[in-house]
């Protein structure tokens, strides 16, 4: 019989494990609250919505307790595969969830319906985000219209901007989390491997800088990475998937000048991220209606 993992050593008989699963609709700030919460930048955050494709796992450990946050794809009416597969990641994370994190930006005073729906009967805390736009009284309809349609654990108002509550939050998350052993080993903060989340930083850039143009049909991939020994830098070949050439030109710019401001706040990222100088190669390959092409989406990592 094989012996239990290292990291389940000297571990207290009343330590504290589980997954949580942060949901809502798109833009409610459910990548910046884990970011928050974790004290790491782990999930990429603009101001589009839709950002989050996958759902990204980040993991809080102390001695006494270990939660296993997802962030997952804000929650929509499919138009076409990938939307599809991003729900997929929903339901999955409600699914395996022990508890969820339903969020809600304060200053939308109408409950969102649509994706309270989604959730199931899992328990859950209502967390109302963006306190810092709104004074607290005013979300005190909002709350009751909530807590009419579903039973709440817990209603925690919050702002990551200020880090109102967020430690509060943490808190109660793991006071709800059942006993057992770790999941993982303590020094991770997450299962997803560096190339994963090099790709996410390109892609995050590319939605920065592009703005508008081509806010929804990019597709990072991380072609190779190779750690390279003694002075030479890592070299990490990325290719940026769009739907059509005219998009090609948007993203290389003219005299290429568009690209290679991407990769340079791309690479600045990365090389804090992984600790390493690293040599980034950006070049855009053309694949079209990939966001409605099922195979196509499998092989970027896409389950549905």
């Amino acid at each position: 019989m094989e012996s239990p993992p290292s990291f389940f050593e000297d571990v207290p008989d009343d330590h504290k494990s589980g997954y949580v699963a942060i949901v809502g609709k798109p833009n409610v700030g459910k990548s910046t609250l884990m970011n928050a919460m974790l004290g790491e930048k782990l999930s990429i955050v603009t101001r589009k919505p839709q950002t989050t494709r996958h759902r990204i796992i980040g993991i809080h450990s102390s001695p006494e307790h270990q939660c296993i946050f997802l962030d997952t794809p804000g929650i929509i009416s499919p138009r076409y595969s990938l939307h599809e597969s991003m729900m997929g990641q929903v339901k999955g994370a409600t699914r395996d969830a022990d508890l969820l994190l339903f969020l809600h930006e304060a200053t939308q005073e109408e409950p969102d319906t649509e994706s309270l729906d989604q959730i199931g009967d899992t328990p859950a805390f209502l967390v109302l985000t963006k306190m810092d736009l709104v004074p607290q009284d005013q979300t005190i309809p909002l709350v009751e219209s909530y807590t009419e349609m579903r039973a709440f654990d817990e209603v925690v108002p919050t702002s990551a901007l200020t880090g109102h509550n967020i430690d509060t939050l943490v808190d109660l998350v793991v006071d709800s989390l059942p006993e057992g052993p770790p999941f993982y080993p303590k020094e991770m903060i997450s299962e997803h491997p560096e190339r994963f989340f090099v790709a996410e930083i390109i892609r995050e850039k590319a939605f920065q800088y592009y703005h508008q143009e081509l806010p929804y049909s990019i597709q990072v991939n991380i072609v190779s990475y190779e750690e390279r020994e003694g002075d030479q830098k890592d070299y990490i070949d990325a290719e940026i998937v769009v739907m059509s050439e005219s998009h090609k030109g948007i993203i290389i710019g003219e005299g290429g000048r568009a690209i290679k401001e991407v990769g340079m706040k791309a690479r600045e990222d990365i090389e804090a991220f992984v600790q390493t100088p690293v040599y980034l190669n950006l070049h855009v390959k053309v694949q079209e209606d990939w966001r409605d092409r099922e195979q196509v989406l499998r092989s970027y990592g896409y389950r549905s």
